[in-house]
């Protein structure tokens, strides 16, 4: 049997920037063991699986896989696999239900719980130097990752990540952020995750709604901009509403074929 697949582009209004997510659209799911498979297949940071035999007004249930494990939530395939699907959606997930709305300028907005963070007095031991050296303003955590604030956006394009180290971390991955960047930015960011099997994540839509809560307090702004500096990079925005966040962007397909197994 065949089943429609699809590669997104989130967080881009183009095809070759933002992060790839992969997009399975299936009747029911299938075993655990083969949805992994066809994750570790595909090869991209996420693959979200969604099945789409129920009602088509009823929530559709969404789980995602990295390559190498099943995570409990994720942005940007999300936000993929909304677009796939176009735009507003309702999903059922193992983090809670997610809700997705098309703005009118082309733009998906995911609807997630905020994630407040807490300041550490005593962060990890040798976390800078597992970050290339770079000099550590402030670290703290959030529900799954740890945040850590350098002192300027090209600190965070500098860092050169010990990936091993941080993979030994108690945390989901590690988020390097800092105030600026280029005119109409807010803040910038780089995420890094190989203790799921991510190295570095391209643009992260969870992660801002931790950066989201630490920034909004910073700043003292609900609204903010904000952009990922990993090499393919990606803006997202992002409206801060009490205990939840809007997160934002644009998606672009760029394949779409039948998956035979």
């Amino acid at each position: 049997m065949a089943v429609d697949v699809y590669v997104v582009d989130a967080f881009s209004d183009r095809p070759f920037g933002g992060n790839p997510a992969g997009v399975v659209l299936l009747p029911s799911f299938r075993d655990p063991e083969w949805m992994q498979a066809v994750a570790a297949e595909l090869r991209h940071s996420e693959t979200a699986f969604v099945e789409v035999d129920g009602h088509a007004d009823a929530p559709k249930p969404l789980r995602w896989f990295t390559p190498t494990v099943e995570v409990d939530l994720c942005g940007h395939a999300t936000l993929a696999a909304a677009h796939v699907l176009g735009g507003d959606q309702v999903f059922t997930t193992r983090g809670g239900e997610l809700s997705c709305v098309a703005t009118e300028d082309g733009r998906i907005e995911l609807d997630f719980p905020a994630d407040p963070t807490t300041v550490l007095a005593d962060p990890p031991a040798r976390l800078s130097e597992a970050l290339g050296g770079i000099r550590v303003a402030s670290v703290a955590a959030g529900s799954s990752d740890l945040l850590v604030e350098v002192e300027s956006p090209s600190a965070v394009a500098a860092v050169h990540p010990d990936l091993a180290t941080l993979s030994g971390l108690p945390h989901r991955g590690v988020i390097v952020t800092a105030a600026g960047g280029r005119d109409g930015v807010d803040f910038v960011s780089r995420c890094f995750f190989p203790r799921v099997g991510v190295a570095e994540d391209p643009v992260t839509g969870s992660a801002h709604r931790t950066l989201a809560a630490w920034w909004s307090e910073r700043l003292g702004r609900t609204e903010l901009v904000a952009e990922q500096l990993s090499a393919r990079g990606g803006r997202v925005r992002i409206d801060v509403r009490g205990d939840r966040v809007g997160v934002s962007g644009r998606a672009t397909t760029v394949l779409r074929g039948s998956l035979y197994s």
